[in-house]
This record gives structure tokens, sequence and C-alpha cells, in this order.
């Protein structure tokens, strides 16, 4: 593979996890009160959550965002437990995630800020 073509795929990779991370993110933040521990089916809402963050981390650092990728697997690593476990959160487990959760937020947009106005200056 030449490196133009490795270069358009990966920018095609960048652009489709640019596009998807806000709603992940805002997905997950959503889906708090579905993660408590005394919410029915709160398991598979954790394992949901789980998969969702863990792709973050999995792509992030590849495409360019290390920044996110870490605060991503910050999550991944609070959510492990519960998630091994095939349990819900605690309340200050759901506390702790949202501050986690707002952290990612901002990283994420620092992070994407300079990729937006290249996909926009491209689109136009």
């Amino acid at each position: 593979m030449n490196a133009d073509v490795f270069a358009d795929r990966l920018a095609r990779v960048r652009r489709r996890f640019i596009s998807t991370l806000q709603g992940r993110i805002d997905d997950i933040a959503a889906s708090l009160s579905k993660l408590s521990a005394v919410a029915p089916a709160a398991a598979t809402a954790v394992g949901e959550a789980y998969r969702s963050i863990h792709s973050i981390v999995g792509v992030g650092s590849t495409v360019g965002f290390p920044g996110t990728g870490r605060a991503a697997r910050d999550i991944e690593d609070m959510l492990r437990p519960a998630q091994t476990g095939r349990r819900g959160l605690t309340d200050t487990e759901i506390s702790v995630l949202e501050g986690l959760l707002s952290d990612l937020r901002a990283v994420a947009t620092r992070e994407m800020q300079p990729f937006y106005r290249e996909l926009k200056v491209t689109q136009d």
C-alpha cells in the first residue's frame, strides 16, 4: 500500500471518529440513570457503555487524539469492575463517571478543534 492510499484511509477513519465522538459521549451521559445498580438491566447498559468507551480508547490515539484516548481509558478503567462483575454502578461510581465524562468532553473538544477547521476547509 502506498503512502497516499494509507493517508487517505487514515483520514477517512479520523473523519468518522470525529463525526461520532461527541454522540458517543452524549449517549453515555444520557444513559447514566440506566447504569445505576438499582436500574433494571443496568449490567447490560454498563456493558454497552464500556464497549463504546473501549472503541474510543482503541481508535483515539491511533488517529491523532492521544489526550482523548487517555481520558477515555480513565473511563474504561472506572467501568471495568462493574462490567466484569456484570453489575450496575454505585452512586459514587456514577458521580465519578460524570466527572470523567466531563473531562473527556473537554479534552476531545480541545484536540479536535484543528481537525474541525481542516474538515470545514475541505468541505467548502
